[in-house]
């Protein structure tokens, strides 16, 4: 089942190919008559690769001349190509083993030496070219008239097929195997300086000499149909319902744009038709687990409606685990897209929360932007604290830096913990100011009022916490309804401290 399925995909990726260089040929490289053969030639060769391996065969065998596919090969590797020089190499094997006709095979090593072929770059002009091609080809119906090689059915086949006849070229059916092989073979003996508009009809008339009446033509012989009548859009129509599959379509139709070869098609709802195309392909890359960010670049190169389709397609995606979450977050910071970072971010801290990730709640909350999301995570991170007297995620609080300033509650977070950590750190007296200006503030929660004097406690007796530090702190106090237990404890302590700061401030007067 699974080497099915592989060969269907091989198939599928040889159509695809046989496609795309044939309108290679039509469309880009635009050939012109002379040329256009030559290209089609390359074109027929290079998807008729099992030819040269069968060659190989016949030719390192240990008599080539006596192996079974000898005369195949003459015929369908090297004649109906167009390979001559190679026809004459290996029909030479079969001169050499037959002395009594080789005057017979020298007459047809003549006959392919001297056919003309079309040079592009040399200075024959294509008007002298087919004047050359014309007086090779009546020598080759005279041979064939005289009987010159009735003596051997083999060479006489060979020159019936260099006059182009075409029936005769029709038994070779099975070594052609393609219409269009036919088609080529078929202008290459009798018409060489096809021009492109007359390409049409010869492709139309071997289709229908090679298949017969009663062989509908295949989806793929449709689409070849319709390049060699040099119709684009129809190609691209085809091919999009034949091949079920928009990579294609999308990257044909856009090698096809940049060749300047679509700008007068638009579509109805104004894009044009390689967008069209590239944003369906991308669309379907994106419902796929692993392929989803190559999607990302095909947007970016629609300037029309790419940013929308990104925008709805983020939207989409799965945010199954934080490392996808940061990929999709990169992507939208990388386009400026605000509004769908803050949504990733709120999405994914709502999560953490859910799971009691704290740190990572409020480093999404952070990177959202979102002030009442981390006022309320910030506000748990204090819960925490007073529950079990520590903070967690230590490195993250004490590297807030300016993001602390997203709100006031996570602002009082970090300098809280800012205040414990000068505290283990023995430096008193920066916790004792850093304390003071959280409560003289007003930015700490009410809740957190008695914690903070409690952690004042042991500052105060302290000597290097300076005297303002303990009647500032006495006053601020003294405005709050706490429950009396710990309000006499700390009034007791202010007190005592109170007292001894007075006692130090007349000292110094003195």
């Amino acid at each position: 089942r699974l080497q099915n399925k592989n060969s269907m995909h091989v198939s599928i990726l040889l159509a695809i190919e046989l496609i795309w260089n044939l309108c290679e040929v039509l469309f880009i490289d635009a050939a012109p008559a002379g040329s256009l053969l030559l290209h089609l030639l390359d074109w027929v060769r290079l998807h008729k690769s099992d030819v040269d391996a069968r060659a190989r065969e016949v030719l390192q065998s240990e008599s080539p001349a006596q192996h079974q596919s000898y005369w195949d090969v003459v015929r369908r590797t090297l004649i109906l190509q167009g390979r001559m020089d190679e026809a004459r190499q290996v029909l030479s094997k079969q001169a050499s083993l037959r002395a009594e006709s080789s005057s017979v095979f020298k007459r047809m090593d003549v006959l392919l030496q001297t056919m003309p072929i079309f040079n592009p770059t040399g200075t024959q002009t294509l008007t002298e070219f087919d004047v050359k091609w014309r007086h090779w080809h009546e020598e080759c119906d005279r041979c064939l008239q005289d009987n010159t090689f009735a003596s051997n059915r083999h060479l006489e086949t060979i020159v019936k097929i260099l006059v182009g006849d075409e029936d005769t070229i029709l038994e070779q059916k099975e070594l052609l195997s393609t219409w269009y092989h036919f088609l080529v073979t078929r202008l290459l003996f009798t018409h060489p300086t096809i021009k492109p508009p007359d390409l049409h009809y010869y492709a139309q008339s071997s289709m229908n000499m090679f298949l017969g009446p009663r062989a509908p033509p295949e989806p793929l012989d449709i689409i070849l149909l319709s390049a060699f009548e040099f119709d684009l859009h129809q190609v691209i129509k085809d091919c999009s319902i034949a091949l079920n599959n928009w990579w294609f379509v999308a990257h044909l139709t856009d090698l096809l744009d940049h060749c300047k070869l679509l700008q007068s098609h638009n579509l109805h709802f104004g894009s044009n038709l390689r967008e069209f195309l590239v944003l369906e392909y991308a669309s379907g890359l994106f419902t796929h687990h692993s392929l989803w960010q190559l999607a990302v670049d095909y947007f970016d190169h629609c300037p029309e409606f790419g940013r929308v389709y990104l925008e709805l397609q983020i939207e989409r995606i799965p945010l199954d685990t934080e490392r996808k979450a940061i990929k999709v977050l990169r992507i939208c910071e990388d386009r400026q897209m605000s509004e769908q970072v803050r949504s990733i971010c709120k999405i994914m801290a709502k999560r953490a929360l859910r799971n009691n990730r704290l740190g990572s709640a409020l480093s999404w909350s952070i990177r959202a932007k979102d002030a009442a999301f981390a006022t309320l995570i910030s506000e748990r991170f204090l819960q925490d604290y007073c529950n079990k007297g520590s903070f967690t995620d230590l490195d993250l609080l004490d590297n807030l830096g300016p993001a602390m300033l997203l709100s006031d509650r996570l602002t009082f977070l970090g300098k809280y913990r800012e205040f414990h950590r000068l505290y283990g750190e023995n430096r008193f007296s920066e916790a004792a100011k850093l304390l003071l200006s959280l409560m003289t503030a007003k930015i700490a929660p009410r809740g957190l009022w008695m914690t903070l004097l409690t952690d004042a406690l042991p500052l105060l007796e302290q000597k290097e916490v300076k005297t303002r530090t303990t009647h500032a702190l006495h006053s601020h106090f003294t405005e709050e309804d706490i429950e009396s237990t710990k309000t006499e404890l700390l009034r007791l302590a202010l007190a005592r401290n109170l007292a001894m700061a007075i006692v130090k401030e007349g000292t110094i007067e003195t």
